[in-house]
């Protein structure tokens, strides 16, 4: 039985409008407390048959368009040889509703494929970054000089009706979407691979392939788990820190360039997105003052001391 919600007041505004509901979104939502079915673990299944199979409530987590995570993994289609869904499926959920077919996902792959190269201004632009600049930083500043080829930013200049803002918005997102791996894995090669170059795009591969390929990574088992990775992680509700800074930087009709670049200023803090570096950075910390062989105590002792020194255990909520 879920607990009803708290009347609103100043707590809640306050603290962040915890436990209220003051968004819509149609493409995602993120509920901890849903249920759905689950096999009963062997140890709790009695020693007679019972008339109906039973099962435990699970949270299921995420839902895209209604689907769960598993329920993507078995519907959206998937590469040649490949288990896990193509992060293309759930785009072509995500915006229109609906499971898309082979060829429509192929078609997406080709199309971002078409549209990834980047400007020589950007690449210029990240080849002169200081290897100290933080990857996010880099990451942020050559979405924001990609505004240079926004469509939507040139047509809302040559007065195009407000009707037809969607089109350019699409457009735009397209090729930021085709664009990103670049981005990213030339700012991974400029860091961590002395520079190197990060190849071709090949229109024939999908999208993660070409992304880890630029990486310079090979192993199918690695460009799998970068399909799922980048899959589950397309879309995340809207009310965190990135998505909800997106949603308003993009309400005063700045382009989806700008939106998504303050967006992943948003994430590059250490309460969202750098989480995820923190996070690692505290447990190699616990590994080297508590060792291989860690105890309860030594690490409810461990964690006090972080929590204690009014720091906050990263990650861990």
């Amino acid at each position: 039985h879920r607990p009803s919600p708290r009347p609103a007041g100043p707590f809640q505004v306050y603290g962040g409008m915890r436990g209220m509901k003051g968004l819509i979104y149609e493409t995602s939502v993120l509920d901890p407390d849903e249920v759905g079915p689950h096999p009963t673990p062997s140890h709790l299944i009695p020693p007679h048959p019972t008339p109906a199979p039973l099962t435990l409530p699970a949270p299921q987590g995420i839902r895209f368009r209604g689907y769960s995570i598993p329920e993507c993994q078995k519907k959206l289609p998937k590469a040649a040889g490949g288990e896990e869904p193509l992060p293309e499926g759930l785009f072509w959920l995500l915006v229109t509703g609906e499971i898309p077919t082979q060829e429509q996902v192929t078609w997406l792959s080709r199309e971002w494929a078409k549209r990834a190269a980047l400007p020589s201004h950007v690449v210029t632009m990240l080849d002169n970054f200081p290897t100290n600049l933080h990857p996010m930083s880099q990451l942020s500043a050559a979405v924001t000089a990609l505004n240079r080829e926004s469509k939507f930013a040139r047509a809302y200049a040559q007065g195009i009706h407000r009707a037809k803002y969607w089109e350019f918005v699409y457009e735009d997102a397209m090729d930021l979407i085709a664009k990103l791996p670049c981005v990213a894995a030339k700012i991974y090669r400029n860091l961590y691979r002395e520079g190197s170059g990060i190849g071709a795009i090949d229109p024939n591969l999908d999208w993660s392939h070409n992304f880890t390929n630029m990486l310079g990574y090979t192993d199918p088992q690695f460009i799998e788990l970068m399909r799922l990775y980048l899959t589950i992680h397309s879309d995340h509700e809207g009310g965190n820190v990135s998505a909800h800074t997106s949603h308003l930087v993009g309400s005063a009709l700045s382009d989806p360039y700008l939106a998504f670049a303050a967006a992943m200023n948003g994430l590059a803090g250490p309460l969202h997105g750098l989480a995820n570096q923190e996070v690692l950075l505290w447990l190699t910390d616990l590994q080297k003052e508590l060792g291989q062989d860690v105890s309860d105590e030594k690490l409810r002792d461990f964690i006090w001391n972080t929590l204690n020194s009014g720091r906050v255990s990263p990650g861990l909520g």
